[in-house]
């Protein structure tokens, strides 16, 4: 078992956690300030961890 490669699967995990309750808040928007901004928060914090953990997937190594 690679930590690394753990560690990746749960930063995409997240990140596509974050990625759907983003789009959950962009169905049900109503235009306000607050959900604009929880929209952008929530959307770049979920494309940062999908991101990441699919670049530590695929740059970690299996050695066995």
């Amino acid at each position: 078992m690679n930590l690394k490669r753990i560690f990746g699967a749960i930063l995409t995990i997240l990140g596509i956690v974050g990625l759907i309750y983003t789009a959950m808040i962009f169905v049900n928007t109503r235009g306000n300030n607050q959900d604009i901004r929880m929209l952008i928060i929530y959307g770049v914090l979920g494309v940062v961890f999908f991101v990441s953990g699919i670049g530590l997937i695929r740059t970690t190594k299996d050695e066995s």
